[in-house]
């Protein structure tokens, strides 16, 4: 199972939220270099770079962080945040981006999410499918549906997506453990590489997780609060 580290940035600073809410915002460093780089020096390879900025606004805010990290480490970068455009996919691989998340448009406008799956191909794009009480919430997690995860999922991936990261938005930030369940649950009935996001806070949830079936999981708060070390991680790497 791939250890990823998450980095979400408002206003160019590495901060975390709680459950998606703006208003919870801290920040844990002015330099997101800086944390790539020790996220890199730990032997962990992957890291989810979000644009929380882009994801409010609903435009890419923060490419040149990307760009930076890219540039400057040999971290392997999924993004996501605020993508609208083609353009924007494109601008994003070409900063630096080895994967793009792409959630919001996934559920407003299925037929542009599959014209781009078409053009990018599986393997760049990832289906961002963020859920709370197992619905499909979107805009930064500002709106939440009536559509059921699962099917959500299991939709797309008889279209061709390959990589889902799923969060439950109810564990994020929370430090109380993921949704294994949920994750069972979903790959009871969708054979998906799914990417696990939200609560993960010790390394009996990371191996609660891989025998549940997961190929990745995000790691994000655990690690900014000391729950989790670098160091750690990248033991399992």
């Amino acid at each position: 199972m791939r250890i990823i580290v998450a980095l979400d940035i408002i206003g160019g600073k590495c901060v975390r939220l709680t459950q998606g809410k703006f208003n919870t915002k801290k920040v844990y460093n002015e330099d997101p270099l800086e944390v790539a780089r020790q996220i890199e020096d730990n032997g962990i390879k992957y890291l989810h770079l979000v644009d929380l900025d882009g994801a409010k606004n609903k435009k890419i805010e923060n490419l040149s962080v990307l760009e930076k990290i890219a540039w400057k480490t040999k971290l392997k970068i999924d993004f996501g945040g605020g993508i609208r455009s083609y353009d924007d996919l494109i601008n994003t691989i070409n900063s630096g981006a080895r994967q793009v998340t792409v959630g919001s448009i996934a559920y407003t406008n299925p037929h542009l999410f599959l014209d781009w799956l078409a053009k990018l191909g599986q393997e760049k794009l990832i289906l961002g499918a963020d859920c709370y009480d197992k619905r499909v919430s979107t805009n930064g997690w500002a709106e939440t549906s009536e559509k059921d995860i699962i099917s959500f999922i299991s939709e797309y991936k008889s279209k061709g997506v390959k990589y889902t990261i799923c969060t439950d938005i109810k564990k994020d930030g929370m430090l109380q453990g993921p949704s294994t369940d949920l994750y069972k649950e979903i790959l009871g009935s969708v054979k998906i590489n799914l990417i696990a996001s939200g609560g993960i806070t010790s390394l009996k949830d990371l191996e609660n997780l891989k025998q549940s079936g997961c190929e990745g999981a995000i790691i994000g708060k655990a690690v900014y609060e000391g729950k989790l070390t670098l160091k750690e991680l990248g033991k399992q790497c």
